[in-house]
């Protein structure tokens, strides 16, 4: 079953683009995480969601957010996929779609994961979420004016 807001996210391991293994919750000894997940790198849609991420950086550590993709491609594939357009933030592989898992992002067909964004307090709850398969700069934006409004996610 799929957490939900007010519960605990579980710790999980995580792959980065540059091959390097940590728990979850390490990210969250810096503070509050946005974490986005989307259907598969190097499409359009995707590309344009994670460079809005990306093009926001400022804004999000004004409130001290940081940002995390999520997709099915493998490490490889996500390197190339921040290489190319400069991300300053990790993009985690979850070839086995189990992280989509635990967040209830996860489907069966070409497009691996559904396009959700959640905000995960420093404390490991989840604060909110943001569903939007079309609206590409809604997740980003979204999630930065409930971190502006939430003082608790700090």
């Amino acid at each position: 079953m799929a957490i939900s807001v007010g519960e605990r996210v579980p710790d999980f391991d995580t792959i980065d683009h540059n091959g390097d293994r940590k728990p979850f919750s390490a990210y969250l000894a810096d503070g509050p995480v946005v974490l986005f997940f989307y259907p598969k790198a190097h499409t359009g849609g995707c590309t344009a969601e994670a460079c809005h991420f990306r093009d926001l950086a400022a804004e999000f550590d004004e409130v001290g957010a940081q940002r995390i993709g999520v997709s099915r491609d493998d490490v490889d594939n996500q390197r190339s996929f921040a290489d190319k357009h400069g991300f300053d933030y990790p993009l985690l592989s979850d070839e086995d779609g189990s992280i989509a898992k635990v967040f209830g992002a996860k489907r069966v067909g070409p497009m691996w994961s559904k396009r959700n964004t959640y905000v995960i307090g420093s404390d490991g709850t989840l604060l909110h979420e943001v569903r939007s398969e079309s609206n590409m700069e809604q997740h980003a934006d979204e999630a930065l004016a409930f971190l502006r409004t939430h003082v608790n996610a700090r």
